[in-house]
C-alpha cells in the first residue's frame, strides 16, 4: 500500500428500472463521489437519472469519460452510453449511446490503448441480434462509434436453468494487451480473441472450466501470466495460467469461495486483485461475504485468508482504490456501498463503518 493516501473519484451505477431477477430498483442511475483515503470523507459530486439501469460501467484512468451499459430485461437489445465528467465543474455530460448488439448487456472494458470499448452481452429471450461481444471505437471527444466488430457464441452447460445457451458475462483485455478474454457462464468456457487494430476479433482459443462452474468475472495478475476466475454457479475461485502467444488458459488451482454448507445458496459475483498481485477478493451473494485468498507468486496457488461480512447484502461488485488501501463492496440489496480498510501485508479487510448510501448499487469504479 502506498504511503501517501489518495483523493479518489468514485463512479457508481445503480438500478432505476425494475427487473424480474433483481430485488427492487431504488437507484438513481449514475452518480459520482469524491473519497479521501486519509479522512474517509465522502462527498457527492454529480448525479443523473437520464440513463436506464447502468448495471456496469468503465471509466478512463483520468476520470474524464465513462461508458455505461443499460440492462433492461424487456429490451431485445441493450445500449451502451458515453458520458464525460468535468472535474472542475463536477458535471456529467451525455455524449451519445449505441446499440449493444445483444440483450442483458452485462460488462464492458476500455482497451488498454484507449482506442476501443469491448462489451459483453449475457443474452436472453428471443429476437434481437444476439451477439456475445461487440467492439466500438471512440471519436475525438470520446463518443462511441457504431459497433465495428462483433462475435457470437454457441453451446450449453449441464445446469439446465442457467446454461441453456451461451451467456457471455464479462470481457477483459490481457495485461500484455491485444487479446480479449470472454468469460461465458453458459458454456463453461473462457474464449480468447486477438483484437485487431480496426477492432476485429479473431478467435484464438476456448479454455474449459469444470462443468457447471459458470464463469462470471476474471482478475488479471499484474505479471500477465495468471488469471483468476470467479465462478458464479459452483461458488469456486480458479487460478489459471495464460499462454499469451496462443490465448489458451490452463487450470492450476481450484478453491471454494464459501464454506461447504453455504454453496447451495450462494452465487459468486465479482473478483478483484490487489495491486501487488498477492491477494484476490471475491463477492459472495447469499453468503453475503467477501472471500480473501492469498496468491502464491510462483505457482498462482490459492490459500484461504478468510471471509469478511460484506457490510450489507448481495455484494454484486467490488472495487479497490488504486493505492490498494481500501475496498468498496456494492451491496445491491442493502442500498449501501460499504468501505473497508485493507491491510497490505495480510490482505485482511476491516469495515471502516463508512459507506455510500445509495439505492440498489450495481457497479462501482474508482480512479485517482
Amino acid at each position: 500500500m502506498r504511503s501517501v493516501w489518495n483523493a479518489c473519484l468514485v463512479f457508481v451505477g445503480s438500478l432505476n428500472r425494475e427487473a424480474p431477477y433483481f430485488q427492487g430498483a431504488r437507484g438513481v442511475g449514475l452518480g459520482v463521489y469524491s473519497f479521501d483515503e486519509r479522512t474517509l470523507a465522502i462527498q457527492k459530486l454529480a448525479e443523473t437519472n437520464d440513463i436506464d439501469n447502468p448495471t456496469f460501467l468503465s471509466v478512463t484512468s483520468d476520470g474524464s469519460r465513462l461508458y455505461a451499459n443499460s440492462e433492461v430485461s424487456t429490451w431485445r437489445e441493450g445500449t451502451v452510453s458515453a458520458y464525460g465528467f468535468d472535474r472542475a465543474s463536477n458535471r456529467l455530460s451525455y455524449l451519445n449511446k449505441q446499440p449493444a448488439l445483444g440483450s442483458i448487456t452485462a460488462h464492458n472494458a476500455i482497451a488498454r490503448d484507449g482506442t476501443k470499448l469491448l462489451v459483453a452481452n449475457y443474452g436472453a429471450g428471443e429476437g434481437g441480434p444476439d451477439r456475445a461481444v461487440a467492439v466500438y471505437a471512440f471519436d475525438k471527444d470520446g463518443a462511441l462509434s457504431p459497433p465495428v466488430a462483433s462475435v457470437s457464441h454457441k453451446g450449453t452447460g449441464p445446469n439446465a436453468a442457467r446454461q441453456e445457451r451461451s451467456h457471455a458475462h464479462s470481457v477483459n483485455e490481457t495485461i500484455a494487451g491485444g487479446t480479449a478474454i470472454v468469460a461465458d457462464l453458459g458454456i463453461d468456457r473462457l474464449v480468447s480473441y486477438r483484437i485487431g487494430q480496426n477492432g476485429s476479433l479473431v478467435k484464438l482459443a476456448e479454455s474449459a472450466l469444470p462443468p457447471g462452474a459458470g464463469p462470471r468475472h476474471i482478475a488479471l495478475h499484474p505479471n500477465g501470466r495468471f488469471v483468476f476466475v470467479m465462478n458464479e454457479l459452483d461458488s469456486t475461485v480458479v487460478s489459471m495460467a495464460l499462454d499469451n502467444a496462443t490465448g489458451r488458459l490452463s487450470i492450476l488451482d481450484v478453491k471454494p469461495a464459501v464454506p461447504d454448507e453455504a454453496r447451495e445458496t450462494n452465487h459468486c459475483a465479482d473478483i478483484q486483485i490487489s495491486p501487488d498481485g498477492r491477494f484476490v477478493y471475491g463477492g459472495n451473494r447469499g453468503h453475503d461475504s467477501v472471500v480473501i485468498m492469498a496468491v502464491d507468486q510462483q505457482t498462482s496457488g490459492l490459500s484461504l485468508v478468510g471471509h469478511v461480512p460484506c457490510g450489507g447484502a448481495t455484494p454484486r461488485n467490488l472495487a479497490l482504490t488504486p493505492s490498494g488501501g481500501h475496498l468498496f463492496s456494492a451491496n445491491q440489496s442493502a442500498d449501501r456501498i460499504s468501505i473497508f480498510a485493507r491491510d497490505a501485508s495480510t490482505g485482511m479487510l476491516t469495515d471502516t463503518g463508512r459507506a455510500i448510501e445509495i439505492g440498489t448499487p450495481m457497479c462501482v469504479k474508482i480512479v485517482t
